[in-house]
């Protein structure tokens, strides 16, 4: 979806967010992996575990952040990276391969970290991999349509973490009925949101929202 489509419902949403959300520190930052800068944003106080926000083909770390879902989380106590993948916003592209690099980056980055990993489409080809071999590190794992379901589904089956798996009712990307297939291989629960489209929490950010919100701070 083109960005000048959106912009009523991001603006929507940071009004929604309100007066705590505007104070919130969101800072950009910098670091190298393997011979590549990479960015993403940064908001609140680190902690052992932390909100890893990923995004689609067609959007940045920023969309978190216009979107209010940085501040959001922050506010409630957590600890959140939005990430620019490789090739992406402000990041390089990446010699490392797309189904190693988070394990590359976090390693490096954040070793002792374990993650909430919040995946819309495009980024199901990085964070399905890092789930399949790596579940250990995963605290939860949030995945909005992700492509790649098939690609790795045999390794999922051995994989048992906490997944909330979010698609919107009218995704005419991904098909919705790939959301049941996800949520049985992961042993996670479904939210579809009613009338959205694929980037589904930009049409009903304050439902996406709510439901990530209850999702974290149950785990």
């Amino acid at each position: 979806m083109p960005r000048h489509v959106i912009g009523t419902a991001l603006l929507f949403s940071v009004l929604i967010v309100g007066v705590a959300g505007a104070q919130t520190q969101v800072e950009p930052r910098e670091m190298a992996v393997a011979g590549s800068t990479i960015r993403y944003l940064e908001a609140g106080t680190p902690r052992s575990t932390t909100t890893l926000l990923l995004h689609g083909a067609r959007f940045t770390s920023e969309t978190w952040r216009e979107l209010g879902t940085i501040a959001t989380l922050a506010d409630a106590g957590h600890h959140v990276i939005a990430l620019d993948l490789p090739g992406y916003g402000h990041s390089e592209a990446s010699r490392v391969p797309q189904d190693q690099y988070l394990s590359q980056a976090l390693e490096q980055l954040w070793p002792t970290s374990r993650f909430v990993i919040v995946s819309p489409s495009m980024s199901g080809g990085f964070s399905l991999p890092f789930v399949a071999r790596q579940p250990d590190r995963v605290a939860g794992y949030v995945p909005i349509a992700p492509v790649g379901i098939n690609t790795y589904r045999a390794a999922l089956e051995r994989v048992d973490v906490p997944t909330l798996v979010v698609w919107g009712e009218n995704d005419q990307v991904v098909p919705v009925s790939q959301a049941g297939v996800l949520a049985e291989l992961l042993h996670g629960e479904t939210l579809i949101l009613a009338g959205a489209s694929h980037p589904c929490y930009l049409d009903r950010p304050d439902e996406f929202h709510r439901a990530v919100l209850e999702f974290v701070a149950g785990l």
